[in-house]
Order: C-alpha cells, then structure tokens, then sequence
C-alpha cells in the first residue's frame, strides 16, 4: 500500500511536467504553419496570414515597444500597418485588453527602430546590438495603452498574452532568448521611461 501510494505521488507530481510539454509541442507545430492559425490563448485579428515560413524574412531578433497610443489605438495602428506595410510601425500590435493584430506579411519590413545607435551599454552590453540589431533583421512587436502617462506599464491582458506570443515568435523564426530586445536597450529613445523594458525582461527571465 505504501509503495502504491508513493508511485501515484510520483505519477501526480509527473503529470503538470507532462502536460506542459505536450502544451510546448503544440505551440511549437502551431508557431510554424501557415494561414490564420488558432493559438490557444491567444486572440490573434489576422490582417495579413503567415505564408511559408521557409520563405519569411529571416528574422534573428524581436524589438518590444511601446506606443503612447490610448487604449484602443492598436487596432487603428494595425489597420494603417496593414495599408502601407513599410511605414513608420511594426509588424505585430498588442492592444491593451491583449488582442493580437498581425498588420504585415512577414516578407515585409516596416520601418521601426533608429538603426540601433546605442553604445553607452546602459542597459545591456551593446557591443553585440550597435548597428547590428536592426529593422531587416528584427521583428517589431507594439503594445498600445501608455497615455497619458507614459510611464504607466502593460495591462495584465497584454503580459498574458506576450507570454505566449514571445514563445510563438520564437518558435517560428528560431529565434534565441538573449536576442528579445527592449527598444530603449538598442536605441536612444524617451529619456521619460524605458521603452519596452519590462516586457523583454519578462521574456528573458520567463526563459524557455
């Protein structure tokens, strides 16, 4: 009886470890089809569908920021993106309440970042990012709501939907954990606060 009892204690303390890896599994053959895939937990509004992700821009880094839009402007955000996918913006929008817009096929490269003219190691070590971390090689993720203040910092919504948004990015471009940067690690940007900063220290410290 005490051995029976001990394998099922066993067996319970397993099971959370198993289902989370079935869980991993899933998103990761979700994170590399093509079309408007439904993601658990996410709520993605599809304004362009992934294509073949061997014909993707070869994306080797994800730049988090942040827009002084209110609540509500990363639909308008994402709609603009979608109409002239290289203007000034990003591919991927968070809306405050944790809706995902994907704005712009993934061949295409909207114009985010300054050219990663940061060189003061501030934040990080910039000796691998000067000039290097840039829009050709670099997926753009927005997430909207910081306004007035823009110090205020993401919604719940948004931090649980990032959870998994980051892994699905990650999954699908092959893209390492070190290599999620804040917009201000980079780039010189609003001395007010730190853009991004939160969000990309939460995916590095969620690790893999």
């Amino acid at each position: 009886m005490m051995l029976f009892r001990l394998l099922a204690a066993v067996l319970a303390a397993l099971l959370p470890v198993v289902s989370a890896a079935a869980a991993d599994a899933e998103l990761a053959t979700l994170a590399r089809a093509s079309g408007t895939p439904d993601i658990p937990g996410l709520k993605i509004v599809w304004l362009a569908p992934w294509g073949d992700v061997a014909s993707a821009r070869p994306w080797r880094n994800i730049i988090v920021h942040q827009t002084e839009g209110p609540a509500g402007s990363a639909r308008g955000g994402a709609q603009a993106q979608a109409k002239n996918p290289t203007r000034r913006g990003v591919t991927v929008w968070v809306e405050t309440d944790g809706t995902v817009y994907w704005a712009v096929a993934e061949t295409l490269v909207p114009t985010h970042g300054d050219g990663a003219n940061r060189n003061d190691n501030k934040y990080i070590d910039n000796r691998p990012t000067y000039r290097q971390v840039v829009r050709d090689n670099s997926i753009g993720v927005e997430f909207a709501g910081n306004y007035p203040d823009v110090t205020t910092g993401p919604t719940a919504a948004q931090v649980a939907a990032w959870k998994i948004l980051v892994k699905v990015l990650r999954a699908r471009y092959d893209i390492p954990l070190d290599r999620v940067y804040a917009h201000n690690w980079i780039d010189y940007k609003d001395a007010r606060y730190c853009e991004g900063c939160a969000l990309a220290t939460m995916a590095r410290q969620w690790g893999e």
